[in-house]
């Protein structure tokens, strides 16, 4: 059983950044950063293959997000800049099992292990 830990998350103005990190207890494959806000169904963010050659982003983040891993050390990271309020949410990381590419990666459904979250505020 794989753990994975976020850590990161905090309160920041509008325009500003954060940077999230999510560090795995084992070996994983793809790793994507999903988000959920109150209300509403927990959504896709931003994948990586098991490589980091190939990077999948929601449009709402496009420009502003970026994915990264560091495989020598487990952990991916999500660097988050030009910040929103509607990029409010609880941020979760997820890791796969095996090696996937593609769409699939943008549905929760396709990963093995999450995180318990962290909480990303962004005031008007």
């Amino acid at each position: 059983q794989v753990q994975l830990v976020e850590s990161g998350g905090g309160l920041v103005q509008a325009g500003g950044s954060l940077r999230l990190s999510c560090a795995a207890s084992g070996r994983t494959f793809s790793r994507g950063w999903f988000r959920q806000a109150p209300g509403k169904e927990r959504e896709f963010v931003a994948a990586i293959s098991s490589s980091g050659g190939r990077t999948y982003y929601a449009d709402s983040v496009k420009e502003r997000f970026t994915i990264s891993r560091d495989n020598a050390k487990n952990t991916v990271y999500l660097q988050m800049n030009s910040l929103k309020p509607e990029d409010t949410a609880v941020y979760y990381c997820a890791a796969t099992i095996f090696d996937i590419s593609g769409a699939v990666l943008t549905t929760t459904t396709t990963y093995d292990y999450w995180g318990q979250g962290t909480q990303v505020t962004v005031s008007s």
